[in-house]
């Protein structure tokens, strides 16, 4: 979470209040979005294993370092558990609150950020994060992994669109619902990314593999992971390509989570929040913002690949953390969420 910062003297009283209400309804954004795409990223990777049990050890321990390394999160990780596994990268990213950006914890912040403005969101918003986290103060990790965690992450995945849904029908169309799109879609865009990461170093497979079973069920389960298959198919009726894919979640301009969706969104959101209303934008991020969307719209899948999937994957992940820091620090003063501390300690009581 961002550091808080200081309110400049001549910034009068009634914007401290719109600031905190900003930050508040951003963050309580993110994280529900952040707790979602964890769950569906979890779901779809224990089901491929389970599709593909003759996996040996190699390759499991490959597959879980690799979405350990595409969250960011390897050294926390590291001093926490000793070796990827099914059962480790699940109880990390879902259940543990040492990780602040388990699925737990970014519950827990959303509600609690949902709390500091229960005043400015619906009765039915409200309603919706607080049974969410009511229903996860009462699971176990043991009774989960027990009943099978496919119940428990449908819930999470429920809960979020339900609340997007409310958030839609029930919020008024104010600069808090530019914060709400705004954070909604930075950690979309973010997290498309991460999940094509995890597989970035199977783009150019051996020819032996391309079209296997496992070769596809691999760029299935990417597609997945983004709620992206079945659009996928839509748009091309052959079979899945590793290349095609990854072109689908990067340049679509229709799909809800591919890159270039999210970005547009994102520039269009961001112009509203700093009153960009001319051609030319003037502040960093919105400039940033515009050029990302710019490159979107130039690129192609074969420069993109030439260049590096995963290092054109990095610089986006880097754009994206500058566009949503600058925006924190130029129009949010004082965080209302609690300490990743303070939470845990609320959470143990």
């Amino acid at each position: 979470m961002p550091p808080a910062t200081k309110l400049p003297p001549s910034r009068p009283q009634a914007n401290v209040m719109l600031s905190r209400v900003a930050h508040s309804l951003y963050w309580m954004s993110r994280y529900i979005e952040r707790a979602e795409n964890i769950a569906r990223l979890l779901e779809v990777n224990l089901q491929f294993l389970l599709d593909f049990q003759g996996l040996n050890d190699a390759s499991l321990k490959d597959h879980w370092d690799s979405i350990i390394l595409s969250t960011g999160e390897e050294k926390l990780f590291a001093e926490h558990y000793k070796t990827a596994t099914s059962r480790t990268v699940t109880e990390f990213l879902a259940f543990d609150l040492r990780n602040p950006g388990s699925i737990l914890a970014c519950v827990f912040a959303a509600r609690e950020n949902a709390r500091m403005i229960r005043d400015q969101i619906s009765a039915e918003m409200w309603e919706t994060l607080n049974e969410l986290h009511l229903y996860l103060k009462s699971q176990n990790t043991t009774d989960v992994w027990a009943s099978g965690p496919h119940e428990f992450f449908a819930r999470i995945k429920q809960a979020s669109h339900l609340f997007q849904g409310l958030t839609g029908a029930t919020y008024s169309r104010s600069e808090g619902w530019e914060f709400i799109q705004f954070g909604k879609y930075i950690e979309r865009a973010d997290k498309t990314t991460r999940i094509l990461d995890v597989k970035y170093h199977i783009l150019l497979p051996s020819a032996s593999d391309v079209g296997g079973a496992v070769d596809t069920a691999q760029w299935q389960a990417v597609l997945r992971s983004a709620s992206a298959l079945e659009a996928y198919r839509r748009a091309h009726v052959s079979a899945i390509l590793p290349w095609k894919a990854a072109e689908f979640l990067i340049f679509s301009d229709s799909f809800p989570r591919s890159l270039h969706y999210c970005v547009a969104q994102i520039d269009d959101f961001l112009r509203r929040i700093l009153s960009e209303t001319g051609a030319r934008p003037k502040s960093d991020a919105a400039r940033a913002a515009r050029r990302l969307l710019a490159d979107l719209q130039s690129l192609s899948i074969t420069e993109i690949i030439d260049q590096g999937l995963h290092e054109f994957l990095q610089q986006v992940q880097t754009t994206l953390d500058t566009i949503g820091e600058e925006v924190v620090q130029t129009t949010m003063f004082y965080p209302a969420e609690s300490s990743a501390e303070e939470q845990q300690q609320q959470q143990q009581q």
